[in-house]
């Protein structure tokens, strides 16, 4: 390791707090969470109440989630395609419930120009003679193209997905987990048959789950929600379940069998082969920005984010490290060499992500920096490990003072190796934290006791996911809005499980999760 490599290193320890990140989880987690975010510089607060400007290290995890999902998406025989912004109200209007669900959330738009008035300020005007809602989901409108679409069963099944962004006015909001405006993908089929339709919502919750665990190390649960939980409209809504370093759940991403539902309200009928007029049966399904809200809760540290390298922008930052002109071209040679050998080497079916950081800043501030952003490995470099043919590496999942010298062949060869690892381990803590945090509760005195505020704090007692039985009908929600509890879902992998309801005593119960969420 070079002289200056040590003088950076001593610097940044000794002017450095003890964590990059203040408050720490511990301290305060919903400031720790925004901190987190600011410092990788993932986004912030726009102008527009309740948005959010996305910057280009968050947009490239984005980028890197889309890619991978549309790519299994596409894999299942879904197309892409776009539908508008604007829907009529009246579009809403024809499915109650969904209308119902939706109506608080809507922003509306009722005119079509704006003038300027006797104060020169622009004032609306041209009211409309309808109005228009932006979108807050695309079910009405998407269902009013397929009406036009479907005549008989042979234009069937319609298996289409959109990229698109959507409004769901939000009055408390928190930066991807939960704002005016996000961005998301949203699936919606057309079937002739109410087995396929099924099939293909099982499917696609499917596809989520494998998605967030292979791609985001993400541990979660599939299960149905209660009836009381269901989209607005839909027949039975499925999800995939995150649990948060906090403890608490997060709804990854859902799908919805909609039944006829949808079909009926915007007259999706084909002939069948028995020449019978039918409705269609219709699915949605999506998983939204609130992903990479999941990403920074589950894996970061008081450090700052840490990224699995599969949504890592860049995988690998090279630090040049150098102390006049000539050392500078020495070290920054050697630097495009490593550069360039590793872009040579492919990671999950694609080159590897390098960026080469030789702004002049010290040393110990740029990789500070990185570790913050979450950059899987930096590699130090500097006029000893030319001269030695090496690099210095540190890697995100381990303490930033934990480094290691390799050759240079080593490097190249083992840097897909080690992202598999990280990968690998990122999950496996997952899924640890998810295990040591559900508890099987058998009646209601354990239950209240397990979520009792004062209690979180003891780990003998401290709330998480509890799984208990309880039965599937809207009174339960009543037992639950004084602890300030949700039902997440009932595990598929215990759908067929009955027992007695710790609420009301019944037999007949099904096995749910409850926590406290976002």
């Amino acid at each position: 390791m070079s002289t200056q490599k040590n003088q950076n290193q001593n610097q940044s320890n000794s002017s450095h707090p003890k964590t990059a990140i203040t408050p720490t989880r511990s301290q305060d987690y919903a400031e720790w969470y925004q901190q987190v975010i600011a410092a990788a510089d993932l986004a912030e607060n726009s102008p527009v109440r309740g948005c959010m400007v996305i910057k280009p290290w968050g947009y490239g995890i984005w980028e890197l989630l889309q890619k991978d999902l549309d790519k299994r998406i596409k894999d299942t025989g879904h197309v892409n395609a776009y539908f508008p912004l604007l829907i009529p109200v009246s579009f809403l209007e024809k499915e109650a419930a969904h209308v119902d669900g939706f109506a608080k959330e809507c922003a509306v738009v009722t005119h079509h120009r704006l003038e300027a008035n006797a104060e020169g300020k622009l004032v609306p005007a041209g009211e409309l003679e309808e109005p228009y809602v932006i979108r807050p989901t695309s079910e009405t409108i998407i269902g009013a193209m397929y009406s036009k679409w479907v005549q008989s069963y042979r234009d069937l099944p319609i298996l289409i997905n959109q990229w698109a962004n959507v409004m769901r006015w939000e009055m408390r909001t928190r930066l991807f987990l939960r704002t005016s405006e996000f961005l998301w993908q949203e699936g919606h089929t057309a079937h002739a048959t109410q087995k396929e339709a099924q099939e293909e919502t099982e499917k696609m919750l499917n596809v989520y789950a494998d998605f967030v665990s292979e791609a985001l190390a993400l541990e979660v649960i599939k299960g149905e929600k209660p009836v009381w939980e269901r989209f607005p409209g839909a027949v039975s809504t499925y999800s995939i379940e995150a649990m948060m370093q906090d403890r608490k759940g997060l709804q990854a991403g859902t799908s919805h069998f909609l039944g006829q539902n949808f079909s009926r309200a915007s007259n999706i009928q084909f002939l069948s082969k028995e020449s019978q007029l039918e409705f269609a049966w219709t699915t949605s399904w999506g998983v939204t920005t609130r992903l990479i809200g999941a990403l920074v809760m589950v894996h970061s540290d008081d450090d700052g984010l840490v990224l699995p390298p599969r949504v890592a922008p860049s995988q690998i930052i090279i630090l040049p490290i150098y102390r006049n002109d000539e050392e500078r071209q020495t070290v920054l040679a050697y630097c495009e060499k490593v550069e360039k050998a590793l872009r040579a080497q492919s990671y999950s079916g694609e080159a590897i992500r390098v960026f080469r950081d030789d702004r002049e800043l010290r040393g110990g501030e740029k990789s500070w920096q990185w570790i913050k952003k979450g950059a899987p490995v930096r590699l130090e470099i500097g006029p000893r490990d030319v001269a030695a043919n090496q690099v210095f590496m540190a890697r995100r999942d381990k303490d930033h003072k934990d480094k290691v010298s390799l050759s240079y062949e080593d490097c190249v060869k083992q840097v897909p190796e080690i992202f598999t690892e990280m990968q690998s381990e990122l999950l496996n803590k997952s899924k640890k934290f998810m295990k040591e945090h559900t508890r099987v509760i058998q009646d209601l005195a354990e239950f209240e006791k397990f979520f009792t505020p004062e209690n979180l704090d003891n780990p003998e007692i401290h709330g998480g996911f509890a799984e208990a039985f309880a039965l599937d009908i809207p009174e339960i929600e009543n037992f639950l809005k004084p602890l300030k509890l949700t039902a997440r879902c009932i595990p598929l992998t215990s759908s067929h499980e009955t027992g007695t309801c710790i609420f009301t005593g019944k037999t007949g119960a099904r096995k749910m999760i409850f926590a406290k969420a976002y």
